[in-house]
């Protein structure tokens, strides 16, 4: 029987299957470059965390043919073991990437997905660049028109979804599936979609490590690799009758954001990357409190009180967490105690309990404002330091460092991959790594790149 196929899907099966034989803009490839190198350093400090170690005690159990490596470790396993480990590393705790509009975090399941296909067929490394920034669009596209917000807050995830999308479609295309395939391959993709709003409930992060890494990462490629093998399915599940868009979309939608301006307005474009290794709400508070402290030289003992406004519903998400690296009012005092913020700093249970952190603590007022609210998420934050001589300094940001409006430097990634990496490898190897990211495209195999991040 003949399927109907409607012009979106046609186009959009197309584009996927073709996207890595064509070029990129210069600009997009750049910034994909260090979206790439944020994606290591986060699987490889993650690998020494406790969801990195959980998901490495589970993938030795599984052995399997040693196509692709687990980052930081000698295990060669499955490609899709591979993707799993790797996804949960990237978002082991909050030091990943995110793709605020979509609210997703593209780099943690695309990257892994991209990578171990790459690994598994000795592909290049201007292919594996290719197919990541087809991942973050497919990522984006789908969240963005399903509704991110209304779709979050019915209780699934967006970045579960998003991200099983974006890895299926990097792997989809690495695997160099016809347009035929890529529709088949949706559609197994459309029949994994899950992840609930209830991960944020788990205090050691591994279930969210899971749902927002290693589950999409695994799952969209396990999509790409059945229909490679031979599966058919349904052909079109982004129309028809009760489609996907009927089942998952809360509100009104138009299916043609899936495609629209595709080949043209990259979504990497409007990817984030976090300036300090911790959630991306506090990104615009650390941001500001960083810059007045640095301007006006003023020392803890000097506050009376922080007084903090930032987007109603970003604090809602970091708002007195019990957890340091998501907590915006004890992040701001370990950053107005030290004077800076490191990733290990950032993830030290044990400062939550130290006297003079909980007294800077009860200084800090996090108050949510409607009116900061962007549906761009670029981490917005208008602040107040009173200081005990009177003055009171004011400072804010609309468009925090390391938001797609005012993206890090290489110099300033190279330094937070370095923090991150460099215990675990050694600052030159992490080094040469870096490096090598930086010119990936023009890497013939990118088994070649294993040496820098495995044991």
């Amino acid at each position: 029987m003949t399927q109907v196929v409607s012009p979106i899907m046609l186009k959009l099966s197309k584009y996927i299957a073709s996207a890595t034989t064509k070029p990129i803009p210069e600009n997009v490839s750049q910034r994909a470059k260090l979206h790439l190198i944020d994606t290591f350093a986060a699987m490889i400090s993650g690998s020494r965390l406790e969801p990195g170690k959980k998901a490495i005690s589970y993938i030795k159990t599984l052995g399997g043919t040693p196509e692709a490596s687990v980052i930081g470790t000698s295990i060669k396993t499955t490609a899709q073991n591979a993707a799993l480990a790797n996804g949960m590393f990237g978002h082991a705790d909050e030091t990943d990437d995110t793709h605020p509009p979509s609210l997703t975090h593209p780099g943690t399941s695309v990257v892994p997905a991209a990578l171990a296909i790459s690994e598994k067929y000795r592909l290049s490394g201007v292919e594996m660049l290719r197919a990541i920034v087809l991942g973050y669009d497919i990522c984006s596209r789908v969240l963005l028109t399903l509704k991110p917000m209304p779709f979050l807050r019915s209780g699934h995830h967006a970045g579960a979804t998003g991200q099983l999308f974006g890895a299926s479609a990097a792997a989809g295309s690495l695997l160099k599936l016809s347009p035929l395939e890529v529709r088949y391959m949706l559609s197994y993709t459309g029949q994994q979609t899950s992840g609930l709003y209830t991960m944020f409930r788990d205090p050691e992060h591994i279930e969210k490590a899971y749902a927002m890494g290693g589950m999409p990462a695994h799952n969209g490629l396990q999509a790409a690799l059945m229909v490679k093998s031979g599966w058919t399915g349904v052909e079109d599940i982004f129309s028809g009758e009760r489609d996907f868009f009927h089942t998952f979309a809360p509100e009104e939608f138009d299916r043609n954001d899936l495609v629209d301006g595709l080949g043209k307005r990259y979504e990497m474009m409007r990817a984030s990357i976090k300036r300090w290794p911790i959630g991306g709400p506090i990104q615009g508070p650390m941001h500001v409190l960083n810059d007045l402290i640095q301007e006006h030289q003023f020392n803890a003992v000097d506050i009376v009180k922080i007084i903090v406004k930032m987007p109603d519903k970003e604090l809602e998400i970091v708002n007195n967490r019990p957890m340091p690296d998501i907590s915006v009012q004890h992040l701001l005092s370990v950053m107005a105690l030290d004077k800076k913020l490191t990733f290990k700093t950032a993830h030290d249970f044990n400062r939550m309990k130290d006297a003079g952190v909980l007294k800077m603590r009860a200084k800090v007022v996090a108050i949510g404002d409607a009116s900061l609210t962007d549906v761009q998420r670029r981490w917005r934050c208008v602040m107040e330091v009173h200081l005990k001589n009177g003055k009171i300094i004011h400072g804010q940001t609309m468009a925090a460092k390391g938001s797609f409006e005012n993206p890090l430097t290489i110099s300033e990634e190279t330094e937070k991959a370095m923090d991150l990496i460099a215990p675990i490898l050694g600052k030159q190897r992490s080094m040469d790594l870096i490096n090598q990211l930086l010119h990936i495209d023009t890497m013939k195999n990118i088994q070649s790149l294993q040496t820098f991040y495995t044991k």
